[in-house]
């Protein structure tokens, strides 16, 4: 059998030691107090066991109290003496309580002693970048998100498509649950590949269709074994034997491989596609190409600030750019355009018009379209009465007074011209405003800073129930994904309008004061556009006996237990998968999954997507600890943290995270880690950093509940993280802080990035940070005048205007010129376009670029790395003792 039998190396399990406080006994009693599980944020009856808790678990004594110091005696790798928290109660939202070790203060903890991840990061570049990684063996840990490497599929999908929270499953459940590692994968079906690794193989088996398991329903993927001559399979899911089809068949070598091994894509690779049949399809007919519907809010504000000008001058050239199947001259896709303010405008384009005509639609309570021949038209045949619309709308809209809105009806809209058409598609929506007009889904303003810090405050989170709930279902069922552009000038209750796009696999854009020259926009709308994208697609993860899929985060839509619904998928949306065990999983065949997206193409193709992957099971946790993957574990917890958030208070939700971090590493301080003095803090290896990001979630401004941060950016934020990949939650949560002013400008390189701290900054330097949203470049108060020169154009740092410039200007020189190309190579890496942000030291606009600072004490509350460690381990030790 191919693929099954060569294991991971074991790569050295060395623990991160440090110590942070007094030794304590070392008892081994039972990581829980008998009979209590403690709770966690991932179980599939939802959130079930998050509403138990109320006190403090086990124990949590809270940090110290204002001016109470910890007392830790150090003999640690640096020999310095260790100061714990001093910042009084977390403002983060730790369980408070009285400190139970109060004692003389201590010299400081060197900050370097503890784990950087700028070191990780930096050491798995040196150790496994450039290299090509192939997937030929079972349970191997692939290189961290944030290296640079080539994947050569050799069996098992490619880590862009599938990473997973540990490559050793525990065999059994109760060692699951001792160890409290979440088990999960993060899937992105339709991740980008590189210009330089191979592209999907189309597999075609013609009018019979793709392969599979009669009894489980798997497809054919090299973890099934041909026996009996080559006549039948087992199937490496659920163990059944199944009859080779006799088009199918094929001899075995000594081996008992069949002869055509490596001519088969779905018996040698990874990832694959199958051409699907009629039976894929709905209503047993192919599909017809989808559509793209643009929808223009006209309202006064809109009109005013010039973005209606400024999105019709953009689609004249963006419409020649849409996505189109490989090979094919043209896009299939169909394109309508919609206006709205209170009451919608329709419009037909059809190419044998000289002039396109309105169709006014008032009563917005009952939806229809008003025509049906002439809305959606292909781009290139009706060129020149789309582009005679787009230059008449804004002239046609000029003296609108009108500043009320609707926006339920506008999805609905699409969604009936969707219908109508027999096709999928994708509603782009431009809105600036609430939708305040009389109409189904009419919204008030519901923004209660008072529910803040309450038991209440989830309902800020909450989408309005009613016309919405419905709207998600019909868009889903249809195929229509909503892309919402949002230009709020106030609060619009993201959380309810971002609810149809969040669950439609769409993408919400925020533009908070958007001026007229939205190049951040501009970028992101071409991008948006452009995109590969599958439509009306459903996924089914599938797994070997012994544990199967139980709960699902992401931007999809769930009706039943199993099928994961997503209006359209691309290449940026990723899926949250949990596992549990139902059985004992066996160690010599490991676990294996496959993922299957049945979807249409651009081109109107009924396709199935395939990803398998296979991992090691193990009754020992070393192995478990040993294989983990900090970014991928830190992505689940964010994703069911957030999700958590709907349903319990705040504080709950905080206590869980915290308690779920000191029990996994207690449980491998007991079980995994020699003998050692209880006042070293020790850490699996691959999991070292593991405290950092998780004290940069409790921080993010969705779960750090204060008042100074808005609901809609809240909001926003936790719309935003419940899509994203790993590669995205870890430069989120771990920004990158690059220093320039020490750049070599002849080199192509980009400078390695420093610890995120204030610490690392200097007066006379200058520095990028980055986390995947925006790009800041902070200004030290001493930094070169010849520096700024050739950046600015202006002789020394005090002759920028006191707001700090608003943009980059792009001079002949070697600095300026380096530095533009290190913003433009992160740019592209990134999902979305990135606001820059030119902040001066001591200046006020220099809190926002301090906020991402994340191993400081957080702004709005939310402890420093350093304190956070303290506290965790004394949470392992009470554990412990």
């Amino acid at each position: 059998r191919p693929m099954q039998v060569p294991q991971s190396p074991s790569s050295s399990a060395a623990p991160q030691q440090f110590q942070t406080s007094p030794p304590a006994a070392m008892g081994h009693p039972p990581i829980s107090p008998p009979g209590q599980q403690p709770p966690s944020l991932g179980s599939p009856p939802p959130m079930a066991t998050i509403g138990s808790v109320t006190a403090p678990p086990m124990g949590m004594s809270g940090p110290p109290g204002p001016g109470e110091i910890l007392h830790h005696p150090m003999s640690g790798p640096y020999g310095a003496q260790m100061a714990g928290p001093q910042s009084g109660a977390f403002p983060g939202g730790f369980p408070g309580g009285t400190a139970q070790m109060a004692g003389p203060p201590q010299k400081k903890l060197d900050p370097d002693s503890i784990p950087s991840t700028t070191q990780v990061i930096e050491d798995d570049q040196a150790k496994r970048g450039g290299q090509v990684y192939i997937t030929n063996i079972r349970g191997q840990v692939p290189p961290l998100v944030t290296t640079d490497f080539t994947v050569q599929d050799q069996g098992n999908a490619s880590p862009r498509f599938m990473r997973c929270t540990t490559y050793s499953f525990p065999s059994t459940a109760d060692l699951a649950k001792q160890c409290k590692v979440p088990l999960a994968a993060i899937i992105k079906p339709f991740a980008t590949v590189p210009k330089n690794e191979t592209p999907l193989y189309i597999v075609n088996h013609g009018e019979t269709g793709p392969i599979r398991c009669n009894r489980c329903k798997a497809y054919m993927c090299p973890y099934m074994q041909f026996i009996d001559g080559g006549r039948r399979y087992q199937c490496g899911f659920c163990s059944c034997v199944n009859e080779v089809p006799v088009q199918y068949f094929q001899h075995l070598d000594h081996m008992g491989r069949r002869m055509d091994l490596y001519e088969r894509p779905e018996l040698s690779l990874g990832s694959y596609e199958f051409i699907a049949t009629l039976d894929y399809c709905k209503n047993n007919k192919p599909p017809n190409p989808p559509a793209y519907i643009f929808m223009i809010d006209v309202s006064y504000n809109n009109i005013k600030s010039g973005l209606v000008k400024l999105i019709c001058e953009e689609l004249k050239t963006l419409l020649d750019r849409l996505p189109k199947e490989e090979g094919a001259e043209t896009s299939a896709i169909k394109v309508g355009f919609v206006t709205y303010n209170k009451i919608l405008h329709f419009y037909n384009v059809k190419s044998a018009l000289a002039q396109p005509q309105m169709m006014v639609v008032s009563d917005v309570a009952e939806m229809f379209v008003p025509l049906l021949d002439g809305f959606l038209v292909n781009f290139q045949e009706s060129r020149a009465v789309i582009n005679n619309l787009l230059e008449q709308i804004p002239d046609m809209f000029a003296d609108t007074n009108e500043s009320e809105t609707v926006f339920s009806p506008i999805i609905q809209a699409g969604v009936e011209a969707l219908k109508a058409a027999e096709c999928s598609g994708k509603l782009f929506i431009f809105q600036s405003s609430i939708p305040t007009a009389e109409a189904p889904g009419k919204l008030k303003n519901r923004d209660d800073l008072k529910l803040v810090g309450t038991e209440k405050e989830k309902t800020l989170f909450q989408p309005q129930r009613g016309v919405y709930e419905q709207l998600t279902k019909d868009c889903v069922a249809q195929g229509c994904c909503v892309d919402l552009f949002l230009f709020p000038n106030q609060f619009v209750d993201i959380a309810t309008m971002g609810d149809v796009p969040s669950h439609t696999s769409g993408s919400i854009y925020k533009y908070s004061n958007f001026q007229v020259n939205g190049q951040q926009f501009l970028s992101d709308l071409r991008r948006d556009v452009e995109k590969s994208i599958g439509f009306d697609a459903i996924m089914r993860v599938r797994t070997g006996t012994g544990f199967r899929a139980t709960d699902f985060f992401g931007a999809i839509y769930m009706n039943n237990t199993t099928d994961v619904e997503m209006a359209a998928v691309d290449c940026d949306k990723a899926v949250t998968v949990e596992f549990k065990h139902d059985d004992t999983l066996s160690e010599e065949s490991g676990a294996v999954m496959q993922c299957a997206l049945l979807y249409t193409t651009i081109g109107g193709q009924r396709r199935l997507r395939i990803h398998n992957l296979s991992l090691n099971c193990s009754s020992q946790l070393s192995e478990l600890y040993k294989s983990c993957e900090t970014d991928a574990l830190i992505n689940f917890f964010a994703k069911s943290a957030y999700r958590a958030m709907l349903t319990q208070p705040l504080k709950t939700v905080r206590e869980i995270l915290v308690n779920q971090t000191a029990h996994m590493l207690a449980c491998y301080r007991k079980n995994c880690a020699s003998l050692s003095a209880a006042s070293q803090l020790i850490l699996p290896d691959a999991m070292k950093v593991f405290p950092v990001y998780m004290n940069s979630l409790l921080k993010t401004p969705t779960l750090v509940g204060s008042t100074e941060l808005s609901t809609d950016d809240r909001a926003f934020h936790r719309l935003l993280i419940n899509a994203m990949g790993v590669e995205e939650t870890q430069v989120l949560l771990y920004p990158r802080l690059i220093p320039l002013h020490t750049m070599d400008v002849s080199s192509e390189v980009i400078p390695a990035p420093v610890r995120c701290s204030e610490e690392r900054l200097s007066e006379s330097g200058i520095f990028l940070l980055e986390n995947g949203l925006s790009v800041f470049l902070w200004l030290g108060q001493a930094c070169p005048p010849d520096l700024i020169q050739n950046l600015f154009n202006v002789p020394s740092l005090g002759h920028l205007s006191s707001e700090g410039p608003t943009s980059l200007p792009v001079l002949d020189n070697a600095h300026s010129r380096k530095i533009h190309s290190i913003i433009s190579s992160i740019s592209q890496r990134r999902a979305t376009s990135m606001k820059l942000l030119i902040v001066k030291q001591k200046d006020r606009s220099e809190m926002l670029f301090r906020q991402h600072l994340v191993e400081d004490k957080g702004l709005h509350g939310g402890a420093s790395y350093m304190d956070f460690l303290c506290y965790v381990h004394r949470e392992i030790r009470q554990l412990l003792t």
